[in-house]
């Protein structure tokens, strides 16, 4: 068991502390790599939601400067107004506890967030961001030329990343276990934590058992929010852990999800954007249907955010509601010179891809057939192992054929899938090569939006941007931290 980080709590309204506990760093140079899996040593006795918010924009992000663990940058008037936005979203949540980084730019967030709630708010110094030694305070273009090749495997190789005799994301891994550990053990059911990109990186890859390999693999833009959920074991172990989102951009900021982001410093080349058609009237149902008026309004909805992209390759499932969420996609980037969107005319290519199709087999399934498959939450264990090998082997022939596609075809900077929620789940866990057990671990609503970057193209491993963003749904988007 790993022991429980220092922390130190008081009341939002007392004055902030300044000084912490901070850690004794020494010099490792055991170049092993570490476990792919990793469990986390706490165990639960009660159902727990944790909600991960990245700070907003800060005066150092603004200037293109290493942050690390320095705290010399705060939130710019832009940086406050994410915060405030994910303040009214999450507004109406009951947290117990704010878990926070101590950090200026972390802490304001995380006090803009609270607003007036009286619960206690813990400032957490193992919440930092990752510490990054002699880069911190640099600009990116410093740190190339100063640094030369331990920048480029800062970049290219950050697993394995040593500067000043430390292997900073070994270290913050290490340090996400450890959080773990004081989150999961404190008396509570609904936790907020606020803390930083890298931070939150690992806190995710941490819970869900994946390695320092996975670092970048998972990002967080400036206020995006990701929600987790523990659920205790029979058995005393470590908890089952739900993903519910990943990485959302609240629907009122500035950025879209479609924005192609950076990762290790370098812009996406490519993108895959998963769309989930729109709802049809018996959701529960593994027979073809057609989707219903709010899954038309869903597909508009959702066709109206892709006018930002140029889409010039939509792939689909050939079940009756794909083809129909495609068609209007298709539509709506065609008739763009019309709606003032484009002077060039636009032309879509669509094609059907039944490797995308997963309703015939989960209709096999012994456990399914009868009652339908339930999404919400532990969806994979509702399957019997034979259905969930073969739903895994076909979503790898779909990753495969997509990746093909994206690399040797005209599709532009972005190719569109539109499928069904279990079988984008399932590309979503080939993209980050989990294991067939995994893609339980994941949810994504009708309509939803989730985007995969590939900063390096589409030869090289992709990058999960977000999931299960519904936000472009209006009145109809599903709340953040809806209970499920």
């Amino acid at each position: 068991m790993v022991s429980l980080p220092h922390i130190t709590a008081i009341s939002p309204n007392r004055s902030l502390l300044r000084s912490f506990n901070r850690p004794v760093y020494t010099r490792r140079h055991d170049q092993r790599k570490e476990r792919t899996t990793m469990s986390l040593s706490s165990s639960l006795t009660t159902a727990k939601r944790v909600v991960l918010v990245r700070h907003g924009q800060s005066t150092w992000n603004e200037e293109g400067r290493i942050q690390g663990s320095s705290d010399f940058s705060v939130l710019t008037n832009k940086g406050e107004s994410q915060a405030d936005i994910s303040r009214q979203m999450l507004i109406n949540d009951s947290f117990d506890v704010c878990f926070t980084s101590p950090l200026n730019r972390s802490k304001k967030t995380a006090e803009i967030i609270w607003g007036s709630r009286e619960a206690e708010m813990i400032f957490n110094y193992d919440l930092r961001e990752i510490d990054l030694y002699s880069f911190q305070g640099l600009l990116k273009k410093e740190g190339k030329s100063k640094f030369g090749e331990a920048f480029r495997q800062w970049q290219e190789d950050p697993a394995n990343f040593v500067i000043d005799g430390h292997y900073p994301v070994r270290e913050l891994w290490s340090r996400a276990r450890s959080c773990w550990n004081g989150v999961l053990a404190h008396e509570s059911n609904s936790v907020l934590v606020v803390a930083h990109n890298a931070v939150n990186q690992a806190l995710v890859s941490t819970a869900i058992g994946l390695g320092t390999e996975y670092f970048r693999r998972l990002l967080q833009s400036n206020c995006g929010v990701s929600v987790l959920d523990f659920t205790p074991r029979a058995d005393g172990g470590s908890p089952h852990v739900f993903m519910l989102t990943l990485s959302v951009v609240q629907m009122q900021t500035p950025s879209s999800p479609l924005a192609g982001g950076s990762s290790g410093g370098k812009k996406a080349s490519k993108q895959i954007i998963l769309v989930c058609h729109g709802q049809s009237d018996n959701e529960a149902s593994t027979n073809d249907q057609p989707m219903n008026m709010l899954g038309v309004i869903q597909s508009q909805k959702t066709a109206e955010l892709l006018l930002d992209l140029r889409v010039t390759s939509i792939v689909c499932s050939s079940t009756t509601a794909s083809i129909e969420a495609a068609g209007v996609i298709s539509r709506v980037q065609e008739a763009a010179g019309c709606l003032g969107v484009d002077s060039v005319p636009r032309y879509v290519n669509t094609k059907q891809m039944n490797e995308l199709d997963v309703e015939d087999v989960i209709l096999k399934s012994n456990k399914a057939m009868n009652t339908g498959l339930d999404t919400q939450r532990g969806w994979l264990s509702q399957l019997d192992e034979e259905t969930v090998s073969t739903l895994w082997n076909r979503s790898k022939k779909a990753w495969k054929s997509l990746l093909d596609k994206l690399s040797n075809e005209d599709t532009g900077d972005a190719m569109v899938v539109v499928g069904s929620s279990v079988a984008h789940i399932s590309l979503i866990a080939q993209c980050l090569n989990l294991e067939k057990k995994c893609p339980g671990l994941f949810h994504l609503d009708a309509g939803s939006i989730s985007v995969i970057d590939f900063p390096d193209g589409p030869i090289q491993r992709g990058v999960i941007r977000c999931t299960n963003y519904t936000a472009h749904l209006g009145r109809w988007s599903v709340p953040i931290t809806r209970p499920v």
